[in-house]
């Protein structure tokens, strides 16, 4: 469904460079991402049939991102929208420590989820489906539809490509960090998870890109903050056809 890809205080220019896929059915309306007209330190897509965002970051230095734990066989129909969680985390004034303290004692409400929040020099990993909530060390990491770090094929290839472009002292040409989320390599059936779809949905959701008439990758981003608190944030967004991207590009320094 998603996958994220994060290096954190693991270059030398950078305290933090985000990758991400969005995967979502092409029929659910949604907003490219933009500084929210009533929230305008905060800039994310949005989610306009449930109100929420994946991906975000705000002018004061919150930062976050958001997939689903592909569960189908405990999906609850009444559960709240996934969304909120990271837009409300956005939105607030809490630290990502009293915010994840507070989603704890509501988290089986929702779906399964994974959050990745943070605020200038501390990210952690939470998840519904997990013991805790996890404070991230420097490092490499990716993220899908399962628990952090959790080695499906999506995964593992999205972190080696991810370490080579990161490799040298200088930030990535934003074409090849586009050129890795637009990876559409399968792989074979035997490497494939069993997560409750059936084995035709596992090889559509198995590529870093995601392609099908009816469910595919909706936006890739790449989300940098440097040493000195500047935000480079870049999405491309796709349609049906996904012949035919849009790309925004946001800039600006971090407010003290």
């Amino acid at each position: 469904m998603c996958l994220i890809l994060i290096a954190f205080e693991s270059h030398p220019a950078y305290k933090l460079i985000l990758a991400a896929n969005r995967d979502e059915y092409y029929e659910r309306p949604t907003a490219p991402a933009c500084f929210w007209g009533h929230a305008p330190g905060v800039l994310a897509g949005r989610d306009l049939r449930g109100g929420g965002t994946w991906l975000g970051v705000t002018t004061k230095g919150k930062v976050g991102s958001l997939t689903n734990f592909r569960a189908p066989s405990s999906y609850k129909t009444n559960a709240s929208s996934r969304g909120e969680l990271l837009s409300n985390f956005l939105l607030s004034q809490e630290s990502p420590v009293d915010y994840l303290e507070k989603l704890e004692q509501k988290a089986e409400e929702y779906n399964g989820f994974n959050l990745i929040i943070g605020q200038m020099d501390e990210l952690y990993w939470y998840s519904n489906r997990s013991d805790g909530r996890r404070k991230l060390a420097h490092g490499i990491y990716g993220l899908s539809n399962h628990l952090l770090d959790t080695p499906w094929p999506k995964v593992i290839r999205g972190r080696g490509v991810f370490q080579r472009l990161l490799s040298g002292d200088t930030y990535p040409a934003a074409e090849s960090i586009f050129d890795m989320l637009s990876d559409c390599w399968t792989p074979d059936d035997e490497g494939l998870p069993d997560t409750g779809v059936g084995i035709e949905w596992e090889r559509i959701l198995s590529p870093i890109f995601v392609s099908s008439p009816t469910y595919g990758t909706r936006s890739s981003t790449s989300l940098s903050i440097d040493l000195n608190d500047r935000v480079t944030y870049i999405e491309r967004t796709f349609d049906s056809r996904q012949d035919n991207a849009t790309t925004v590009k946001y800039e600006f320094q971090i407010e003290p």
